[in-house]
């Protein structure tokens, strides 16, 4: 052994010279600290042929030193070394060495990583098939900050056990098959629903007075519309996707419905109609018949869709760049209704606004008994206060005028000083609504309640177009909610059976006479992660709540009250709100390409350019039209661009046409899947396999049906997994 003393040069001796004693084997506590003697008092090693001392662990994670089998145990000393030509090889070796042992390492890495490694880094970096992204150097190296205030952007942080697997997200309180207790899941179910009010209570709200609807009509469709969510939910959290995923009337029906009530056989009767007289005293149950009818037709095909296999199929051309625009489109659509709405009683739909974007942007920080009551009830709250507001300038008779009276029509009053303000006492006022007093305590909604449906072709075609931008943005919910609160994704044929059960449970809606199909919300996704809340349990006990609500009269007659500037107020907010998921779905791409930001860019101008052109064309300024100028948009088929011989054609081209959705999809789908892009630069959803669904018993759970049915339905690969 050399002497450690620099003064005393060591003698010369043989060459090559003898390597110096070997560090002893490293004890157990070695191997897990990675230390490794010297007992030679060499700091560095040489090429000379000793044994380099290798440099200190890494600090990130430190791994067990394999034992060195160059080293002789019982002499204490490397075992001889072989030479070429008179020289060590001991360089060659330690490099062979190095190599294996650096192939041996990423082999263990890639048996220790997770099987959701290639979801997890759609959002870190890197996107669903694992590919780095444009920006990974510098974004991997960067912490990612989840705000548990705003709708997670990235994939939260998850909990792996030793086996590899994911066994909690870190992010969430609840997760998908979690069922802490009947108290607690009860509360979190109620409030799931309560933070989704505006979703399922304004869309009757706005059709039903459009109709000509009286207040007792519009709640009684309320009533009937919380009844279908809760049966609708249940159905599809138990036999659907098994995502924790509210049903009920999504604003993607809005529009073709409000045409459909807008279509010139429905505006042109009159005595001289041989019904026309009978049709004008119940036109609202007559056009509810019309879309029951149109509802069914459109839903059936849906059903077909996903039960067929077909949706498999569509499943290859939808992908986050289609989804995003599409959904997009549903919220932009709506800007001719939403302020100008508002307008009709200034005072109380600003503040309505104001109070909406106060408790869901400035106050969602705050937790009181840890919940961020502001950010989650920020809809409720703001219409609560605002009503109570509108209460009491009601009751100190700001609103009051003399001798006016806001019950009788506009036509039938002589006095100029009533005409002035009777748009305010009717908007403003929030007694003149007499259907909380007409409402009955309990009423049980029944199938065909407003009567026989009525079937016509084109309506009907009408709606299986808007069956299809449904099922686009139920794929872009499935899988949004999927990585919050399941082990992987869905199976295709989860998506088909989904999608299938959607087209069955609005054939339901549309028996019972909703007014609107029955679909995956698309605020779903953000409530799950404001509220990480992503139990199954719960979300069936809200929906159970809600079933029992339905069936009190009052409760759909205080909903029907509320006043319509309120309603367009809470609407400006959620349709916005639907713009931003909508948009948000670009995260699992790349969202900086120039392919996808021109695609994008394209489809929303044209989804608003082109049905501008459609609503405006033969339209002159002094054109009297009998219906208010925020509906003028929906009856684009009395007056469109396409006359064919062929009316049922015109009706079904111009009403397409003119719906903002129909074309943000067809210009997206058609440019995302003819311009060229790879798979990491288009986002392509990845869904799970469903033989290695099958192997894990994680993802079994998840998604198999309950009561075995799922063994029944085994060979077909769209129902079972």
């Amino acid at each position: 052994m050399s002497s450690s003393d620099p003064s005393k040069k060591p003698r010369p001796g043989p060459w090559p010279p003898a390597p110096d004693a070997a560090a002893m084997p490293p004890s157990s506590w070695a191997k897990r600290t990675g230390f490794r003697p010297k007992f030679s008092g060499e700091t560095n090693a040489s090429d000379s042929g000793q044994i380099a001392s290798l440099p200190p662990p890494a600090r990130t994670s430190p791994k067990p030193r394999q034992p060195d089998t160059n080293l002789d145990l019982e002499a204490g000393r490397p075992r001889p070394i072989p030479t070429s030509n008179g020289e060590p090889e001991v360089v060659r070796v330690r490099d062979k060495e190095k190599e294996k042992e650096k192939e041996k390492e990423k082999e263990k890495e890639k048996e220790q990583m997770p099987p959701v490694r290639k979801r997890r880094d759609s959002d870190m970096g890197k996107n669903l098939n694992g590919q780095a992204t444009a920006g990974e150097g510098e974004g991997s190296r960067r912490a990612v900050r989840i705000d548990e205030s705003a709708t997670v952007d990235v994939m939260p942080p998850m909990v792996v056990d030793d086996d590899g697997f994911v066994t909690r997200h870190a992010h969430m309180k609840y997760e998908l098959r979690d069922n802490p207790g009947l108290v607690p899941i009860g509360l979190y179910g109620f409030q799931h629903y309560l933070s989704m009010l505006g979703s399922l209570i304004l869309i009757p709200l706005v059709i039903v007075p459009a109709m000509g609807g009286t207040y007792e009509d519009t709640a009684n469709v309320v009533s009937t519309v919380l009844f279908m969510s809760g049966v609708t939910t249940l159905l599809h959290t138990s036999f659907g996707s098994r995502l924790p995923l509210i049903q009920g009337p999504s604003f993607i029906y809005l529009a073709p419905v409000l045409a459909i009530i807008n279509s010139p056989e429905f505006l042109g009767l009159n005595g001289n109609h041989p019904e026309g007289l009978k049709l004008a005293l119940n036109n609202f149950r007559h056009i509810m018949k019309e879309l029951q009818g149109a509802i069914i037709i459109g839903s059936a095909f849906q059903a077909l869709l996903g039960y067929s296999g077909m949706m498999r199929i569509l499943l290859r051309l939808i992908n986050p760049v289609v989804v995003s625009p599409t959904i997009a489109a549903v919220g932009l659509s709506f800007y001719s209704y939403g302020f100008p709405r508002v307008g009709t009683c200034i005072e109380i739909g600003v503040v309505q606004i104001l109070l909406v974007v106060l408790f869901s942007l400035y106050l969602r920080k705050i937790s009181i008994l840890g919940h961020r009551v502001f950010l989650i009830y920020a809809v409720p709250l703001g219409l609560v206060i605002t009503w109570l507001t509108a209460f009491l300038l009601t009751q100190a008779g700001v609103y009051s005028y003399k001798g006016c009276d806001s019950n009788i029509p506009a036509s039938n009053i002589i006095s100029d000083h009533c005409k002035r303000h009777v748009s305010r006492m009717k908007y403003c006022r929030i007694d003149t609504s007499h259907a909380l007093t007409s409402s009955p305590w309990f009423r049980f909604p029944y199938p065909l309640q407003w009567g026989t449906p009525v079937f016509h072709w084109k309506m009907a075609l009408v709606m299986c177009v808007v069956s299809i931008i449904s099922s686009v943005d139920s794929v872009g919910s499935y899988h949004a909610s999927s990585l919050l609160v399941a082990s992987r994704p869905p199976t295709p044929g989860v998506l088909s059976r989904g999608i299938g059960l959607e087209g069955l449970c609005s054939i339901l809606a549309g028996l019972w006479g909703t007014g609107t199909g029955s679909t995956t919300l698309t605020e779903n996704v953000h409530t799950i992660a404001v509220t990480k809340m992503g139990s199954r349990r719960a979300v069936e006990l809200g929906a159970c709540i809600l079933i029992v609500l339905s069936l009190i009269g009052k409760v759909g007659g205080f909903l029907a009250s509320i006043p319509e500037v309120m309603v367009a107020a809470l609407l400006c907010f959620m349709w916005a709100m639907l713009t931003a998921l909508g948009l948000s779905n670009l995260r699992y791409s790349e969202a900086g390409s120039s392919r996808n930001i021109i695609i994008v860019g394209l489809s929303l101008f044209f989804s608003l350019s082109i049905p501008a052109y459609f609503q405006q064309y033969g339209i002159s300024p002094n054109t009297n039209l009998s219906v208010p100028s925020y509906f003028q948009p929906y009856i684009v088929a009395s007056h469109g661009p396409i006359r064919t011989k062929y009316g049922g054609i015109n009706y079904i081209l111009n009403t397409l046409l003119s719906l903002h959705m129909v074309i943000a999809f067809l210009v997206a789908v058609i440019l995302d899947n003819t311009v060229p892009g790879n798979r990491q630069e288009r986002g392509v959803y990845v869904w799970s396999e469903a033989e290695a669904a099958r192997r894990e018993p994680a993802v079994s759970k998840d998604y198999e049906l309950p009561f075995r049915v799922g063994r029944i339905f085994r060979w077909v690969k769209w129902v079972g997994l």
